[in-house]
């Protein structure tokens, strides 16, 4: 029977087996039947009632209080129920896996050496050099015949952008009630004036000048009317913050019409050491430059190279001091000898372009007049940094003289020149002068906003006229198609375009005596074309250049208001009355 159960249940006896056994063996000692290993039928039966309790036991799931849940060797559990291994299935399973060694050493050795391998060897390799020195030599040819760009040459903080000239402080905001503007008003609009996009301003002068009174002048205090020294001071600390720099205008005797109390000023000794006193004062205030006007009256233009040397002295690399010369002179012959002759200042600013609105120039051949101008200007000026403007305080503002159109034309032009543009205040949103009155005997207010005033003082509330409501900083401000939107645009791409940065200039020809073109371009950046139409009627010109424009040029700007960014062809370039554009295109090798 030992032999049936083995058999059965695949080797071993269970313990309830072992059990039912030893109690057979034992009814067998006592009835003396147990001589032999065979059994008697009625004992048969009940051993295998005893193998069906066992088997009944080893289909149960297992568990941790099974006595078979410890049993190791050939049982095992999934999902519950105990399977039994049998031996001859596990070897029917062993002949059936198949195992891959791969080659033994000796063996991949013998292969190895072939003369197939060895040659495929060599040939691999070969091609690997020959595509990596291929590569190599196609990136050295790629860099050597690349168009290299040129560096940036060094430019100060007055060659990247404009110059707004506060010069007559009093017109400008009054922060009172006395109807004169000061230095707190001026503050009160840094913020204005840094949405303008210029680099600098010019104020002042603002020292105390009794007129044609050598004695009484100090230029080293401000006057009352002004405001004080530590007003001033909160001016530049402010002006800093909004990445302005100021230059203080030292002109002595600006109360009258001899500037310099005298021509003989290089005998005037007291005079020039308190200039030199008080330039060394203001700059050690932490004025980015000096500016001094009609520079025409003095007999020795030395004394500049020496003020030129105080600037120096206190320039650093984040801080370069500016000095700035200033004369009356309209003609071409005496400014350009000037140029000649104040070789110790940065800029030589002068309202040289003012003949081409007062010139009597007629309009089929002020085209033609303001290339002829400028070409001999910049001739002139040879390696010195030139300077560009319209107007002079003692002028006026420009839209008195030229109207609206041909104001946004001049801006357009001085601002995409080479050279640093300067634009007094108000003609960034065409302030007229007052009707009837020489500039130069009244003060003329910056018009702000629509209130009572115009928004310039508290004092005296006067009714606002129609005509001078639509000229304000306000009215303006939210108007894509006024006067200061269009010159905060062309203000913001003269910083910040190289081609109008550092660009060369060439002229460009139009065959129309009414119509100026000229070219800026630098390296590799995007080229820009300026045309500009003096004539009050429409013009349709073809552009020629050498080398030849592209069919199609992109607008970036234009006086008209109405006219959007779209194509133009330059070979029917259709113009507008007093129309100006800027017009762009890209590069290509």
């Amino acid at each position: 029977m030992a032999a049936v159960w083995k058999g059965e249940l695949g080797g071993g006896e269970t313990p309830g087996m072992r059990l039912g056994r030893r109690e057979l063996e034992k009814e067998g000692r006592r009835g003396g039947t147990m001589t032999s290993p065979g059994v008697t039928p009625d004992t048969e039966l009940d051993m295998k009632d005893v193998e069906l309790n066992e088997m009944e036991t080893e289909k149960q799931p297992m568990n941790a209080s099974s006595p078979l849940a410890s049993s190791p060797g050939s049982l095992g559990e999934k999902n519950g129920v105990v399977k039994v291994k049998v031996a001859e299935e596990e070897e029917e399973e062993g002949p059936m896996v198949a195992k891959f060694t791969g080659l033994s050493k000796e063996e991949l050795l013998k292969v190895a050496g072939t003369p197939t391998w060895v040659r495929t060897r060599w040939a691999l390799l070969i091609l690997f050099w020959l595509g990596w020195l291929g590569m190599l030599a196609g990136a050295v040819v790629i860099i050597v015949q690349a168009p290299r760009c040129k560096d940036l040459p060094k430019q100060e903080w007055w060659q990247k952008g404009g110059i707004y000239r506060i010069q007559d402080v009093a017109g400008f905001q009054d922060s009172g009630d006395d109807n004169v503007g000061d230095l707190a008003g001026l503050k009160q609009q840094m913020d204005y004036l840094s949405k303008l996009k210029v680099k600098g301003l010019v104020i002042g002068p603002l020292h105390v000048n009794p007129e044609n009174d050598q004695a009484g002048t100090n230029l080293k205090d401000i006057d009352k009317r002004y405001g004080t020294l530590d007003e001033f001071r909160e001016v530049l600390q402010l002006a800093k913050k909004k990445s302005l720099k100021v230059v203080l205008d030292l002109t002595p005797n600006y109360r009258s019409q001899s500037p310099w109390f005298s021509q003989e000023i290089s005998l005037n000794r007291d005079l020039q050491d308190k200039m030199k006193e008080a330039i060394t004062f203001w700059l050690e205030e932490g004025v980015s430059g000096i500016q001094v006007g009609g520079v025409e009256h003095l007999n020795d233009t030395q004394i500049l190279s020496e003020w030129k040397n105080l600037t120096e002295e206190y320039s650093v690399d984040d801080h370069t001091r500016v000095l700035i010369a200033v004369t009356r002179r309209q003609d071409a012959e005496g400014i350009f000898s000037l140029l000649n002759e104040t070789t110790g200042v940065d800029l030589l600013s002068s309202p040289y372009l003012l003949g081409l609105v007062k010139g009597g120039q007629e309009d089929s051949t002020r085209g033609e007049a303001a290339a002829k101008m400028i070409r001999q200007y910049i001739q002139e000026a040879g390696d010195k940094w030139p300077s560009w403007s319209v107007g002079r305080p003692d002028i006026g503002h420009l839209a008195s003289p030229m109207g609206e159109p041909l104001l946004r034309l001049f801006h357009l032009l001085l601002y995409t020149l080479p050279g640093t543009p300067f634009t007094d205040y108000g003609d960034e949103i065409g302030l007229r002068d007052l009707p009837g009155q020489p500039a130069a005997s009244s003060v003329i207010r910056m018009q702000w906003d629509n209130s009572a005033n115009l928004g310039f003082s508290k004092a005296n509330q006067q009714q606002v006229n129609t005509a001078a409501s639509n000229v304000t900083v306000q009215s303006q401000n939210s108007d894509p198609a006024s006067v200061l939107s269009f010159f905060k645009q062309l203000s913001e791409l003269r910083g910040k375009e190289r081609s109008l940065l550092h660009g060369e200039y060439t002229e460009a020809e139009t065959s129309n005596p009414s119509v100026f073109a000229y070219l800026r371009v630098w390296d590799q950046n995007k080229r820009y074309l300026v045309v500009l139409n003096f004539a009050p009627r429409d013009q349709t010109i073809s552009i020629v250049t050498s080398p030849p424009l592209p069919d199609q040029v992109t607008v970036e700007l234009s006086t008209q208001p109405t006219e959007e960014k779209k194509q133009l062809s330059v070979r029917e370039l259709r113009l507008a009355p007093s129309e100006g554009l800027l017009l762009s295109f890209p590069y290509v090798a």
